[in-house]
């Protein structure tokens, strides 16, 4: 794994290293049937307990990867799930995990944080991770060029950082990803691709540190 320090984008040690973020794919006939649970706890806000065993660990893995601090992190997840139920009932079944819903709750809250605190957001990202990215951008892989893409990646903002962290670094799916950030699916694929190719030409007008 690397670091991105001018950033702040780092992984936060061994405990991220067993923190898979990749997602389950499940069928639309396991969704459905959570959608059965969710309608279940709207009407009895005793029944969300299933739902919350069920995506605290998720949930907490995907805070944890945006601020690498422990305490922090168990804060904002409650502080998810506390909202997660309070808006239950604005809830309705699109076609994605419910999962997705509370990614956004999350990802909401840690942007919130990082707005009061000032700091700089927590990007996990391993070796392995940028070396798919390179080759979606069709540059060779190599020690000089992966040291290119991390100072391309920290130059991006934070809503392009966003984009690239979900799709290749947690490999959701845009379905997914659109429903977490608010915009449409094909709104997410048009605005990865073209970061990917602002990407593509930034790698190829730089030269790596040091040469």
């Amino acid at each position: 794994m690397r670091t991105i320090s001018q950033i702040n984008r780092r992984i936060a040690g061994n405990q991220a290293n067993s923190m898979s973020l990749k997602p389950k794919t499940l069928t639309e006939e396991t969704m459905l049937a959570e959608w059965a649970e969710v309608q279940a706890a709207q009407k009895n806000p005793a029944r969300f307990r299933p739902l919350y065993e069920r995506y605290y660990d998720p949930i907490f893995r995907f805070i944890f990867k945006r601020t690498g601090e422990e305490a922090l992190c168990a804060d904002i997840c409650s502080q998810v799930f506390l909202k997660a139920l309070q808006k239950l009932s604005t809830y309705t079944y699109k076609g994605v995990p419910f999962s997705a819903w509370l990614y956004r709750i999350a990802s909401n809250e840690v942007a919130q944080h990082y707005r009061n605190s000032g700091k700089r957001r927590v990007v996990s990202i391993e070796e392995n991770q940028l070396g798919e990215m390179m080759e979606e951008v069709d540059v060779r892989v190599d020690e000089n060029q992966l040291q290119l893409m991390l100072e391309v990646l920290d130059d991006m903002p934070l809503e392009s950082m966003q984009l690239i962290e979900m799709r290749y670094f947690e490999q959701r799916p845009f379905k997914e990803i659109a429903q977490i950030l608010n915009i449409t699916e094909s709104n997410a694929k048009v605005k990865t691709y073209r970061i990917l190719e602002r990407m593509k030409k930034k790698m190829n007008k730089r030269k790596p540190s040091g040469f």
